[in-house]
This record gives structure tokens, sequence and C-alpha cells, in this order.
């Protein structure tokens, strides 16, 4: 117990204490939120518990904090708000964890018991909080008791270990929130953890079978593979296979290996690698437009799919084979039943040459200022993204990932303003490997708050922010429909002189020779820093969706 944490604080066993005691046992160590309050009884514990408050200056941050959190620790990010706008705040987040696929638990309070939708005018009142959740979360559970609410914590879990792992959310009331808990202590514990599922013994025969017969075989890995980096690779270098990822699948495959074609699936010329297999294997990916910046993946040869949930096995690509399973356990069957021995490495040079000349002739000015960035990151850099132009267009197939998680990103829900709050969390997470986030402008002013709680936390966080003076790609769209760019020239503030505001290091360079030495001068400080880049790239991110 902390030396601040009074008597009163360890023994209030209520439904909150007995919630956070259960999520302690399964290893969360941080939460990120707001306290407000309905939801202090939340907040009571966490000291006494050894759980880190990070307070986030809005709950979107809490939000994009945690899943920077839950990629560098392998647990589910946890996140509390209070009720009314403090749960509404922490939408944008709860649609993105959807979307990517992260785990994340939201606790918030919520009206007491027989006071639903009473519309009187209560602090923070909220038609239906549950169900507001409900429509773009896993699931959405408004408990009635602690017990419940301990079950529900159980339930996510077992959710985030054997299947797609997805936000889920916790409503319990203010009356039973602040009420004691009458929950034993071996229910608070963690319940083992589930065999890993490695598919039908059929269809793994028949998959192997089908891989061992290829002589061009291919390689996709997506965000569901990113626990089974050692398994793919020895199946890639069995097969002398090539490995495409998504940019959620990004450093499945160390992308120095020589088998790795990186994170480049946006690109025609990586595309056709996939497409001209005669067999490609598809290992946790839904091969959405979103990452693939076309409409589908044209595969001419046979397709296996694997993938944790079956729903997804067809999704957006027909599968020859299809195989339920967990991407390590499912790959691993796959290494036994493969009777070959390994194959000489495919050649790929000349491929590597085609979606390199793609990338560049697409965005020469971007990839060429991603290049000084990524040149003056260290090798272990954790790097979060925005969705911004130097991310998407550029660094995201500039950077060389040489694990899974390298880079925090958000390809498919393409939110503005993650990076600096997913920064935070993978710095809380972890203090062996240095943290940077590289963020356009008009997506910095949506998170430049939470600088402060980089300061506030004493966090060695780089800032590095390529400011090209607004909404450069939307722009570019509206120049292409013919109209008179409206909206997206933006005054933006002293980039330094704001740093310096909030208590980090501003640094402004006016000079594409002084980015790189800036940048390693900031990581070096060990502080919380930036630098900002005066830049005007406008290409085009890609076609609208036919």
């Amino acid at each position: 117990m902390s030396n601040d944490t009074t008597a009163a604080d360890q023994y209030a066993d209520t439904a909150g204490r007995a919630v956070l005691e259960t999520i302690r046992a399964y290893g969360v160590t941080a939460i990120f939120g707001i306290p407000g309050t309905h939801n202090l009884e939340f907040y009571r514990p966490l000291a006494d518990l050894g759980i880190r408050a990070v307070t986030n200056r809005h709950e979107q941050g809490s939000g994009y904090g945690a899943d920077g959190w839950a990629q560098q620790t392998g647990l589910p990010g946890v996140v509390i708000t209070t009720s009314g706008p403090g749960l509404q705040n922490a939408m944008s987040a709860i649609g993105t964890a959807f979307c990517e696929s992260r785990p994340l638990i939201v606790l918030s309070p919520g009206v007491p018991l027989g006071a639903e939708f009473a519309d009187v005018g209560t602090l923070h009142e909220t038609k239906d909080a549950s169900a507001m959740v409900a429509a773009i979360a896993e699931w959405s559970r408004r408990v009635t008791s602690a017990a419940e609410a301990v079950e529900a914590v159980h339930d996510a879990f077992a959710l985030f270990r054997t299947g797609r792992p997805r936000p889920v959310h916790i409503e319990i009331p203010l009356d039973v929130l602040e009420a004691p808990a009458d929950v034993p202590v071996e229910a608070r514990q963690p319940r083992p953890v589930p065999v890993r599922v490695s598919g039908e013994p059929a269809t793994l025969a028949e998959a192997a079978r089908l891989l061992a017969a290829a002589t061009t075989p291919v390689i996709l890995a997506g965000g569901g593979a990113t626990d089974a980096s050692h398994e793919v690779t020895a199946l890639a270098e069995r097969l002398g296979a090539p490995v495409l990822t998504t940019l959620n699948g990004k450093g499945v495959v160390d992308e120095r290996h020589p088998l790795s074609l990186g994170s480049n699936l946006r690109l025609a010329a990586a595309r056709a690698v996939a497409e001209d297999a005669d067999v490609l294997l598809v290992v946790g990916s839904k091969l959405g437009e979103a990452e693939l910046w076309a409409p589908r993946l044209d595969a001419r040869g046979s397709v296996i799919r694997v993938d944790i949930s079956a729903s997804q096995r067809d999704k957006n690509l027909a599968a020859t084979v299809g195989i339920t399973g967990d991407a390590a356990a499912v790959t691993g069957a796959l290494l036994e039943l493969l009777a070959v021995d390994a194959r000489p490495a495919r050649e790929l040079t000349i491929e590597r040459a085609a979606i390199d000349a793609e990338m560049r002739d697409t965005s020469p000015e971007t990839v060429a200022l991603a290049e000084i960035i990524a040149d003056a990151l260290p090798d272990d850099a954790i790097v979060a993204g925005d969705s911004s132009q130097i991310v998407y267009l550029a660094l995201g197939s500039v950077l060389q990932s040489r694990q899974p998680h390298s880079l925090l990103y958000t390809p498919t829900y393409a939110t503005l303003g993650y990076g600096l709050p997913a920064a935070i969390g993978a710095r809380v997470a972890q203090t062996e490997r240095p943290v940077v986030t590289v963020i356009g402008d008009g997506a910095l002013m949506f998170c430049v708050n939470e600088l402060v709680t980089a300061v506030e936390q004493g966090l060695d966080v780089t800032v590095v922010c390529v400011d090209n003076g607004g909404y450069a790609e939307i722009r570019q769209n509206e120049v292409d429909r013919g109209m008179t760019p409206i909206g997206v020239d933006l005054v933006q503030p002293d980039w330094a002189a704001l740093a310096t505001a909030f208590g980090a290091t501003g640094r402004r360079v006016e000079r594409r020779d002084g980015i790189a030495s800036s940048i390693r001068a900031a990581i070096a400080d060990g502080e919380c820093s930036w630098c900002t880049s005066r830049s005007t790239p406008s290409e085009p991110r890609h076609p609208e969706p036919s």
C-alpha cells in the first residue's frame, strides 16, 4: 500500500475494487482515463493495487493511450470514464479498437438501478449509454451486481485470448459501484489460459498438401498474425516464400529478412506478388480496401486463409481452404505437417525494385522526407503514426520494423489524433525502447493537449510534427473535383513555443538538412520533446474505391 493510501481506501471493498482487483490479477498495471464525480470508486483502489493512473486531457486520448499500452504488453488496454460525456468522448477510440481488432476494456458508471431512461435531468444523464456503446463495440453490458461485473471482466479476457480481440464496455450502475462487493477473493482470480485452437486436422492436411506442391507460394500476414512471428518466419523459410504484410501486421517477419517485402499492399506492384502466387496463404487479415487501396485482391491461384474468426475466412477473398484457429497454433501445425525440406529463398530483386519504384513515383517528396526521418531513428524505436500523409504515403513503407507493434497506426479507421496518445501509452508500458510519434500538423491539433500528459507523467516521448499547412490530402481531393479549396488551409501555432509552454522542449527545423540531427538530439535528450518541420507535399492518398 502506498504511503498516501488511507485505511479507508484500502478496505473499501466496493464493486469498483472487485473489478479492478480482477483486472490487476490478469496483469494490467496501468489505466487511462479522467476522474469524475461518478467514477471515483474505480479510482479509490488503484494506488493500493499498484495500478498506475494516467490522466489524459480527453477521453479519446485515454482510449488511444490504452491502445498503445496494449500493443506493447500483450494485455488489454483499460479506460475509465465518467458517465455521459466522458464515455461519449471515448467513442472514437472504441470505434478504432473495433475496426482495428484491438483489445480494450472500457469501464464507466451508470445511473442507479431503477433510474434507467428517467429523463429527469440528473447529472450526465444519457438516454441509453450501454446501447450507445454496443452500436460500435464487440459488446456492452450494464450489470446489476458486483459479481456480474467481475464475471464480465473474465468474459472480456476470454474473448481476447480465444477470439477476435475487440473492445468491450462494462457499465456499472452508481449504486452497485459504490456498494460492498460481496465477491469472494477466489472469484477475482484469473482463469486458466485456454488451449490455442489449431484447426481441423482435415483442413490442416489439405493446406499442407497445397503448400508442399506450390512452386510460387506467398504468405500475407495481417494484424491477427502478430503473435505468430516465429511460426510465420519459419514457414516462410521452409517454403522459400516471400512475405507481405498489412500495416497492422507490419514486422510479423523482420522487414530486413530477405523474404520480407514489407507492408506495401497499397502498391500495385506488391499486390501483384500476392495475386500471382500459385498458393497464397493469408494469416489473420480480412484483406480490406483500406489496407489494399484497391477494391479487392484478385488471387489467381489457390487461397488458404487462417483466421481466429470463422466469419472472416471468406471475407473479401474466397478461401480454397479455410482454417479457423489461432495464427501461431495453425502455422505451427502446418510446419509439422509439411513434408518438405527447406527450399532456397525466392529471388525477389525484380519485385523489390518494382515496389520501391512505385512508392517513389507515387509520393517522391514525402518519401524523401520519410527516409530522412527513418534514418534518424534508432533501430529499435517504437513509432506511433497518425492518419497523416507522411505516414500513409511513405513512412509505413520506408520504416523497416524488426518486430510487430513497432509501428502503432490505425490504417482502417484512419482517425486523426491517434499518434501522440498512443506514443504515451507505449512509453508507459515500457522504457527499454525509444518512443517517437510522427504526425502531421492537422492530426496534432486533434491531440496536442496530450503533450501535457506526457510532461506530467515524466515520459520520454519525441514528437516529430510535419507541418504542411493543414489538411493537404483533402485539399488535393477538392482540387481533383474541380473545387476551389475550402476549409483546408489552416493557421497553426508556433509549435516549438507551444511545446515550451507545456513544459516540453521544442525545436523548429527550417532546413531539410537539419531534420535528422534535430530528431537524434531530441531522442538523446531523454525528455518530452518535439521537432517540427515545414513541408508542402500534396500527393493524393489513393483513388476513391470503385
